[in-house]
């Protein structure tokens, strides 16, 4: 702004020529201003303070150039720059790739697959058919022709990035939370897993939020707790037959954040699937709200615990709300080993629904 300032006063004392003389003639056209409520997906283009840059894959809230090698810096822009973009699916989204099999995709990707429907990368895959590989993908909802449906119109501030629950509905979910757990951490951890609460119709989307939040609400004491409450434990949770070790030292891997992540096994194959590692700096999840929610999202869209799914394939799937129970912590609570610590969850469950304004869904409530 201030450079743009400074051309606007030469160019009424020297001429309008004298501005053009000043910038690069090869400068390309900006493009869109970047936004970071927007989701840009690998080819997408977008453009700060003068220059533009790519999207390389799935990107939100990561202002360019960023940090992770998301962003492609492309060089010099100028020129006007077209309104920001809208949230990837709500507008003229409808132009992916179509699938190829052999293809590499990345997390994130998105293409249209041959029944005509568009499906979302939830894992890195070489070309694995989504209609069989649902592990793989989820399907994509968007606008604009070839088989996508359009989505209801969002209602959330820009500051949520499109998530279903707002930021006055997770204050009223959990009233006495730790400062800890802000929830911009939580918007801002929504990129790691793209398709969490970002599938099937506005309801599922809703009961998702919900069944995640309910079962954090339940490992944490309504958000209260970061770390785990019994330090006699914290020393067991070192396995030292994993040729790592355990580097942060024997009583470095104690539960920690929204779904207590434990072990230094756990730590380090979510840090190794969220890029960050958390084998030699567990603290991580204990002093960073986003990597804190990270953690608890590794373990919602890609653990099976002791049951047979993931709590995401649980939902998106229609298995229910009592799925996602054994697959956290079944082994103690399901089959009746601890109805009270069940009810507990499927309470809170209830609550929150009620609170997004969504029914409880299919399946089973209980395990």
């Amino acid at each position: 702004m201030r450079l743009l300032a400074t051309l606007a006063a030469v160019a009424i004392v020297g001429g309008v020529v004298a501005v053009f003389n000043m910038l690069p003639a090869s400068a390309a056209t900006c493009a869109a201003q970047w936004n970071a409520s927007a989701v840009y997906t690998g080819g997408m283009t977008a453009s700060l303070n003068g220059r533009n840059y790519r999207a390389k894959w799935w990107t939100q809230n990561e202002r360019p150039p960023g940090t992770s090698g998301v962003w492609e810096d492309q060089g010099t822009c100028g020129g006007s720059t077209p309104n920001p973009p809208t949230q990837t699916g709500t507008t003229g989204a409808c132009s992916f790739p179509a699938w190829q099999q052999g293809r590499n995709y990345v997390t994130g990707d998105i293409v249209k697959f041959t029944d005509g429907k568009y499906y979302i990368a939830e894992h890195d895959n070489p070309g694995y058919s989504p209609v069989i590989s649902t592990w793989y993908w989820d399907p994509y909802t968007c606008s604009g022709g070839g088989g996508g449906t359009t989505p209801p119109p969002t209602t959330q501030p820009p500051s949520s990035g499109g998530f279903v629950v707002s930021e006055a509905q997770f204050n009223q979910m959990f009233p006495s939370r730790n400062q800890f757990y802000t929830y911009q951490g939580l918007v801002n951890a929504l990129s790691a897993y793209p398709a969490f609460a970002r599938t099937g119709s506005d309801a599922a989307r809703k009961q998702e939020a919900a069944a995640f939040l309910a079962n954090v609400n339940h490992e944490t004491g309504g958000l209260v707790y970061i770390v785990e409450q019994n330090t006699a434990n914290y020393p067991h949770y070192c396995d030292m037959s994993q040729p790592y070790g355990c580097p942060a030292g024997q009583a470095a891997y104690y539960g920690r954040g929204p779904i207590q992540l434990s072990w230094n096994f756990n730590y380090k194959a979510a840090g190794d699937a969220l890029g960050i590692d958390l084998l030699h700096n567990p603290n991580l999840v204990q002093t960073d709200p986003a990597v804190a929610m990270k953690t608890a999202l590794w373990y919602w869209n890609t653990q099976s615990g002791p049951g047979t799914m993931t709590p995401h394939n649980a939902m998106v799937n229609g298995a229910g709300f009592g799925e996602t129970i054994r697959s956290i912590n079944g082994s103690l609570e399901c089959g009746g080993r601890n109805p009270a610590q069940v009810q507990s969850r499927v309470q809170a469950y209830q609550r929150f629904t009620q609170i997004l304004g969504v029914g409880v869904g299919p399946g089973n409530l209980s395990c």
